[in-house]
This record gives C-alpha cells, structure tokens and sequence, in this order.
C-alpha cells in the first residue's frame, strides 16, 4: 500500500506531529470528501504500507522525527517556487534551500524530488523571471536531487476569484516551449532530470518526460523490489501517478497560496483547523454518530 501525505494539504509543514502520531498508533481516518458520512480506516503499520508519499513546501519541521520513521521506506516532493506573498501568502523561503540540503543530505537525493511548480506568468512573474530563478535554483540542488518536476499553471473556477488582483498572462504554447528548453539545458547542465506534472504538451524535444509524482519505478527502486501498481483512476487525465491512499483533508493547508484547489474558503480554512487536535485519529475533524467507519485493505 502506498500513502500519499498529502495532495490535500501539507502534512510535514503543519501537522507533523499529527503524523507521527498516527504512525505510532498506526492507523489513520480519512473522511471520504465527496460522500461525508463515509470514513476509511487505514493500517499505517509498517507491514502494510509499502511507502510514504511525502508533499511538502517546507518540511522542515519533520526533520527532527525523521528518525521515527526508521521502519517506512519514503520519499519526498519538496516545492520550491519563486513567488513572494502576493501568490503565496504564508510561505517563507529565506531558508528554503538549506531545508533541501538538509533533507538529502539525512536521506539520499533519490528521495527528494524537486519540484518547481506550478509556472506562473504574471507581469511581474515573467518568462526571463523563472529564467533567472530555476538557474539559481537548479545550480544550489545539483548534487542534492536527480530530478525536478514542472507544471504551468491550471486555473480552477473555484481559485480565479483569488487571484484577480495579480495581472495573470495566459501561457502560450510558445511560451511553454522558450521555458522548458531553458529549464532543460540547465537541469541537464546539473545533472538534474525534469519531467512534467500532469502536462499534456509532447516536451520530449526537450528530453523532459510525461512523470508520475507518486512513481512505481522510484518506489521499486527504494523498495529494492518490483513493485506491481496501477494508474490512479481518481487523478487528472494527464496525470501518470499510480495508485495511493491519501490522508489528508482539504481545507486544512495554512500556507494560503490563491492558486490552491485544496482550499475552498479561508472561513472553510479557518473553522477546519480550529479542531485541529494533534492526537485525534482524523485530521482537523472529528467523528460523529453519522459516520459509517470502513477498513481500507492494501
């Protein structure tokens, strides 16, 4: 079994004591966000789960309980954006790069994938803007991850009114191609692969393939073992991610970027993680006399 944690909020960031306690309970409770009254029961011990997909913009704050973790195979996607808190509201990268470092340095570069996503143009955000950024960047991680992953922005209906105060440039296929030549040249200058997140532009000119952020290959290779595995069904069309079971809650992730999908409301934010109990066996929630509780298999 493979865990996500988490697509739907930033688990090492904010509620990493949350789960650590999960896993030295090892289970976990995962309400169903489209049919509320329904809860899976996940086994997080160590014989059930295979490996931990971790999704984070600054885990710094897991780094001291990594040792915790000593009986889980793991690996992290760790975002690095270029945005001030005109996009990304509570995020903080004076020590962004000394936080991958680090986590490599503690547990291999194999399991730390950089992520440089998503693309965003703006009239301050421009094209020779990301230039400038992901050589900075591409430069600082070279010996400290084999790969990176893209993305250009996706607007979701549910986000556009955040984000009618920044001049947003629609992405051209143009545009697309300028960048992930320049993305490319660089990251194979520093020996660093690219791949794209749910793209369906052909970039292979490039030498940037179609990836899959919760990968069987790089799985098996941690695990020392074929792994058999599945394309997720629940994902985007274009996303090649196999499949995993994700413990996070939407509505929860205190970072406030506007182009989140995984926050509805900042008062849906706000009254979510006011339960936030970092014993509870379910994320910022709690369970009532409704719920219909279900164990999850492998």
């Amino acid at each position: 079994m493979i865990i996500s944690a988490s697509r739907r909020t930033d688990i090492p960031n904010y509620y990493s004591k949350w789960f650590i306690n999960r896993i030295q309970e090892e289970y976990v409770l995962v309400r169903n966000p489209f049919n509320t009254h329904q809860v899976s029961k996940i086994d997080l011990s160590p014989e059930a789960v295979d490996c931990i997909v971790f999704w984070s913009k600054n885990p710094n704050n897991m780094l001291d309980k990594l040792h915790l973790l000593r009986d889980y195979k793991y690996y992290f996607q760790f975002t690095i954006t270029s945005y001030s808190n005109d996009i990304e509201k509570n995020i903080k990268n004076d020590d962004i790069f000394n936080t991958f470092m680090r986590l490599s340095d503690l547990i291999g570069c194999d399991k730390v994938v950089c992520r440089y996503d998503p693309i965003i143009i703006t009239d301050k955000y421009t094209i020779d803007y990301h230039k400038k950024y992901f050589e900075k960047m591409a430069k600082i991680l070279s010996n400290y991850t084999d790969l990176c992953v893209i993305s250009f922005l996706d607007i979701y209906k549910k986000v556009l009114k955040n984000m009618r105060d920044i001049n947003l440039y629609d992405i051209n296929e143009y545009a697309i191609m300028e960048l992930s030549k320049f993305i490319s040249d660089v990251a194979n200058f520093c020996n660093i692969r690219v791949s794209t997140c749910c793209e369906n532009y052909d970039l292979s000119q490039f030498d940037i393939i179609k990836g899959k952020c919760i990968d069987d290959d790089r799985i098996s290779n941690i695990l020392g073992f074929n792994i058999k595995s599945k394309k997720d069904r629940n994902q985007r069309e274009y996303c090649g991610c196999i499949e995993s079971y994700d413990i996070g809650a939407y509505n929860t992730c205190l970072s406030h970027c506007i182009y989140c999908y995984a926050n509805y409301s900042q008062d849906k934010v706000k009254s979510m993680t006011s339960m936030y109990n970092e014993k509870s066996p379910i994320l910022c929630d709690t369970i009532n006399n409704k719920d219909i509780i279900k164990s999850r298999k492998s």
